[in-house]
C-alpha cells in the first residue's frame, strides 16, 4: 500500500491507497509553525499513525511546496519558509529508515488529475495550486516535467502580466521581488486586498460566495481577481499550450473562476479568441488531488 502526504501552509494531510487506488485511511493535522524540527516530527508521527490504521508498512510519497535543489539536495523556493535550506528528504528517510519519494505539490496535483482525474486523456496538463501560495506543475503524456533547476511550472514567481498603472510595482513577495503573480492571486493576498478596499474581513472563499449572493463589493473584487488570473494563465497557455488547466488548493472551490476566467483570457491568449480550446477545470478529486498524486509517486 501507498502513503501520500501533502504538506500545505496550514495543514498536513495524509492518506493510504491500496493497490487498486482505493483509499484505506486518511488523517489531517494543522501544520506546526514553531520550527522545522516540529514539522518533521509531525510528518513522521502522521505516517506512523496511518500505518497503524492499516496495519502495514507502506511506501511513502511526499508532495511539498517549492523544490529540492539538484545542486544541494535542500528544499528551495517553498512559501513555507521554515522548509527552505533544509534536508527534508534526508531527515524523513532517516526517521523512517527507508526511501521517501518527493515532488512539488503542484506536480502531484497535475499527475493525479492527468491520470484518473478531470484531465484524464489530455496530453499536456498544467496543474495550478491556488492557496496559501501559488504554484504550478506541468505533465506531458502522464509524466511530470521537473526541469534543469527543478522549477518547471513555477509561474507564481513571474511578474503579473500586462500590469495596470495601479498594479505597479506590486506587493513585495517573500522571494525578494515585487509584483509576483503569487502576491496578487494567493488566498491571503486576496483576503488582504478585499479588506483594504471594502473595509471588511472575509476568507477568500467567502468573498466568492458573497459575490454570487449579490454583494456588489465582493463581485467587483472577484472580477478583478478573475482578470488577473486570466492574464497569468494566458501567459502559460502562450508558452506550453496545455489541453487542460486544473485548479487545486483552497481557492479552486470558487465556482465563478471556471466560467469567467476562460472568457477573459480570450483577450490575452495569442490565438483566435473564438477557437481557444484549452479547458479550465476543477479537480475531480477535490483537495485530495495533491495527496493522491503523492501516493502515486510509487507507481506499479
Amino acid at each position: 500500500m501507498r502513503i501520500g502526504i501533502d504538506l500545505g501552509g496550514t495543514k498536513i494531510e495524509g492518506l493510504v491507497l491500496d493497490k487498486g487506488g482505493v483509499e484505506r485511511a486518511r488523517l489531517r493535522i494543522a501544520t506546526p509553525t514553531a520550527s522545522y524540527e516540529t514539522e518533521v516530527e509531525a510528518i513522521l508521527s502522521l505516517i506512523g499513525e496511518l500505518e497503524r490504521k492499516v496495519g502495514a508498512r507502506c511506501t511513502v510519497g511526499i508532495g511539498h511546496p517549492g523544490a529540492i535543489s539538484p545542486a544541494t539536495g535542500l528544499i528551495k523556493n517553498a512559501n513555507s519558509m521554515q522548509l527552505n535550506g533544509r534536508p527534508l528528504k534526508a531527515d524523513l528517510e532517516r526517521g523512517l529508515g527507508r526511501e521517501v519519494r518527493m515532488a512539488n505539490d503542484a506536480n502531484c496535483l497535475a499527475v493525479s488529475e492527468a491520470s484518473d482525474g478531470a484531465a484524464a486523456g489530455c496530453a499536456i496538463v498544467f496543474g495550478v495550486i491556488l492557496g496559501t501560495g501559488v504554484g504550478g506543475g506541468v505533465v506531458i503524456d502522464g509524466r511530470p516535467i521537473t526541469g534543469a533547476q527543478a522549477i518547471a511550472g513555477e509561474w507564481g514567481h513571474n511578474a503579473l502580466p500586462l500590469p495596470a498603472d495601479g498594479e505597479r510595482p506590486g506587493p513585495l513577495c517573500y522571494c525578494g521581488r515585487a509584483g509576483c503573480i503569487e502576491t496578487w492571486l494567493s488566498g491571503p493576498r486576496l483576503e488582504q486586498q478585499f479588506t483594504e478596499h471594502a473595509g471588511r474581513k472575509l476568507h477568500a472563499t467567502e468573498i466568492a460566495e458573497a459575490a454570487l449572493g449579490g454583494d456588489i463589493e465582493a463581485a467587483n473584487h472577484m472580477e478583478i481577481y478573475c482578470d488577473r488570473l486570466a492574464r497569468a494563465l494566458a501567459s502559460v497557455i502562450n508558452v506550453i499550450d496545455p489541453h487542460a488547466i486544473v485548479l487545486g488548493g483552497g481557492l479552486s472551490k470558487m465556482a465563478q473562476l471556471y466560467a469567467r476566467v476562460p472568457e477573459l483570457w480570450k483577450h490575452y491568449v495569442f490565438s483566435e479568441p473564438e477557437h481557444i480550446v484549452t479547458r479550465l477545470l476543477p479537480p475531480k478529486h477535490g483537495d485530495s488531488s495533491g495527496v493522491r498524486g503523492a501516493a502515486w509517486l510509487w507507481p506499479e
